[in-house]
This record gives C-alpha cells, sequence and structure tokens, in this order.
C-alpha cells in the first residue's frame, strides 16, 4: 500500500472517531432481522451465516445479495454458528454437523461425525488454510481437519485430563504460515502445523494458571483471535454467578509474545467484560462487547468499543447514531474500505472511507510539494 493511501485511510478512521454524524450517512443495513454470526470474504464473494435465515452470498461486483435456506429450499437448515470460504467450497457449521456447498455444482451436502457423542455434530468454529488446502472445524467436541484435496476428514481428542472443556472449541484463527490457535472453554490450544497433526510434539496446552492472562479467574474462556504487529488480542468470555463470582472474568487481552499482558476490561473503559468478537482497522481495534448479569445468568450486548492500538485510549461507538438497532455485535470483518457489523438484528456496513477526506488530503500533499 502506498504511503499516500496509507495517510489516507488514517485520515478517514480518524474522522470516523471523532465525527459520528458523518459515519451515520456512511451506514447501510442490510438483512434485517437476521441473526448475523459469521462474515468471511473470498475475492469478490462476502458469505454471510444467520442462525435462523441460512447462509448469504454478497457479490461486490453486482452488488445481489443471494439466500440459501429453507425458505428459498435450496439448503435444509437455517441455523448455522459460523462459515468458512475457499476457490471451490462454502462450509457452514450448525449443531446438525458441517454443511458443504459446491460452488461449480451450486449444491449442498452434509456431513455428520461419529466421534463425539451428542454434541459431536455441534460445529462454532470453522478456517481455511489456503496453504494447506485444509479446513479446520471447531466442534463442541473435538477438533477436525478435512484435506479437501484427499477428501479425508482427521478427528483430534484435545481434552485436557479430566477437564472436557478443554475439548470444546470455540475460535480458530492461522497466525502466519506456521502456527494455528485455537480458543476452547477453558484455556487454548497452540498447534505447529508444520509438523504432523496427530504428533503430540506439535501441541501445547496454555491456561490462564500462571502467567497467561495474568493468571485471572477459575478458568477463561477464548471467544475470538486477532494478530497485529508483534502482538496476540484474545477475546474471552464473562460468566460469573453469585456461586462463582470468579469463574470466566472475561476482558480483551493484548500478549506481546513475551511476558507482558495488557488487559482491557470494564474497570478501565470497556463498556463490558465479555468480548464477542473483534476486528482491525488501521490503528483501531474493534470489540463487540457484553456483559453478564450474575442474578439472571443472562448476557446484555454493550455495543462496540473502539481501541487505538497505538496509545491505548479507548472509545465507545454510539450504535443508535449509526442506524445500528441492537447492541449484540457477533461477528465483524474489515474489507479495507468497510467495516461489517453482524448483529442479531441485521448487518451493518459502516464505510471509513472518506471522499471528503480524500479531496481535502490531495489539497493538502499538492500544496506543499508546490513549496
Amino acid at each position: 500500500m502506498s504511503s499516500f493511501k496509507k495517510i489516507v485511510i488514517r485520515a478517514s478512521l480518524f474522522l470516523f472517531c471523532s465525527l459520528v454524524s458523518f459515519a451515520q450517512s456512511n451506514t447501510q443495513i442490510f438483512l434485517e432481522g437476521a441473526s448475523v454470526n459469521g462474515i468471511e470474504r473470498f475475492g469478490d464473494e462476502l458469505w454471510i451465516s444467520t442462525y435462523g435465515q441460512g447462509i448469504y452470498k454478497y457479490s461486490y461486483k453486482n452488488l445481489v445479495w443471494e439466500n440459501y435456506s429453507t425458505k428459498n429450499n435450496n439448503l435444509e437448515n437455517d441455523l448455522f454458528y459460523c462459515i468458512a470460504v475457499s476457490k471451490e467450497f462454502v462450509w457452514a457449521g450448525s449443531a446438525e454437523g458441517l454443511f458443504i456447498f459446491n460452488k461449480k455444482k451450486n449444491k449442498w451436502t452434509k456431513k455428520k461425525f461419529s466421534q463425539g457423542g451428542e454434541f459431536g455434530n455441534w460445529i462454532r468454529a470453522l478456517e481455511f488454510d489456503n496453504d494447506k488446502n485444509l479446513l479446520w472445524i471447531g466442534r463442541f467436541r473435538n477438533i477436525s481437519f478435512y484435506d479437501v484435496k484427499k477428501q479425508t476428514y482427521t478427528d483430534i481428542d484435545r481434552t485436557q485430563g479430566t477437564d472436557l472443556k478443554s475439548n470444546t472449541i470455540k475460535a480458530i484463527y492461522l497466525d502466519g504460515d506456521s502456527l494455528i490457535w485455537f480458543g476452547s472453554e477453558s484455556g487454548i490450544h497452540k498447534y505447529y502445523k508444520k509438523k504432523s497433526a496427530p504428533d503430540p510434539k506439535s501441541w501445547y496446552y496454555l491456561t490462564n494458571k500462571g502467567r497467561y492472562f495474568n493468571g485471572e479467574g477459575k478458568s477463561v474462556s477464548v471467544s475470538d483471535f486477532l494478530f497485529e504487529g508483534g502482538n496476540i488480542w484474545f477475546a474471552t468470555d464473562e460468566f460469573v454467578t453469585k456461586e462463582d463470582p470468579e469463574f470466566n472474568l472475561g476482558g480483551l487481552f493484548k500478549f506481546n509474545r513475551k511476558l507482558d499482558w495488557k488487559k482491557y476490561y470494564k474497570g478501565n473503559g470497556l463498556a463490558g467484560n465479555g468480548i464477542y468478537c473483534i476486528e482491525r482497522s488501521g490503528n483501531y481495534i474493534w470489540a463487540g462487547v457484553y456483559s453478564f448479569d450474575r442474578n439472571q445468568r443472562k448476557e446484555y450486548g454493550k455495543g462496540i468499543t473502539i481501541i487505538n492500538r497505538l496509545n491505548g485510549k479507548i472509545e465507545t461507538i454510539e450504535l443508535n447514531e449509526l442506524n445500528i438497532t441492537s447492541s449484540v455485535v457477533h461477528a465483524m470483518y474489515f474489507d479495507g474500505n468497510a467495516i461489517w457489523l453482524g448483529t442479531d438484528d441485521g448487518l451493518a456496513k459502516i464505510n471509513l472511507r472518506n471522499p471528503l477526506a480524500d479531496w481535502t488530503l490531495k489539497k493538502e500533499i499538492k500544496k506543499k510539494k508546490s513549496k
């Protein structure tokens, strides 16, 4: 990316955070009423998974939406938790197994898993490794991977001792060309993918016992990951009760891959301690935040908090001023120009590029050059 484009994006992001009225005019709402929980892009296609309305595809080129659902008689399920995309296939995770869409044949099929018991077919995380041509599958019981070329599935039981939650997977993300991180309900698994997957030496398990996550809480449940520079950001769940007020304390952690852990939580500026999802645009980290009511044992969405990754400054976005009707934000995706926010009441697209800022910057740069 050229230095000029970087300047334009930074200026646009600054204007977005300081001039909400402008952002309101640059917000578009799609799929009203849909509970959106997954957003993935491959080339010209943006794929959306929902819990209740099936799968949507958006064409950047044609600006057209297409829906796969029971309503349209082209998919036998409407309840999905996650999605992954490759050049040839789309995979969607449900509580009834893995749904596979063959783009060439324009047809969906379903894969059921025999291992894992009653919850073995509840799929909550998917990640496609384009370099290895592998699909990683996070299930309520076990991790699986699918070799696209060989068309074979391999199951991996990552239960640590008697802790079943260590094998309950919520998030999967690639870290460069050598690592894959798996977020479970009681810790994180780190896999060196250049080694053989079944080899125990390829895997490491890390919890909040010791220096990780500052050693806080009885357990740590990881819901999302983000990699920027030399840092890893971990989004964690909040789950506390009167009987167990220290169980999952939540918070957003920034880890420098060495010893330093920085925690963002309600005590230093977040709207809540639970984190649904995180995303990055330029120098800003976006977080979909919630609070857990220990009396009613219920989650309450708290909208979006933005953190400046350079100085740590925290700002809360007023969603009503962006025409976003829900404070529950389950998914985020930044496409380079706009950030897409998946809520439980639709999909919002916020254009971060400001044509006025572009025009102003061009004039300023031209003046400086003439001097």
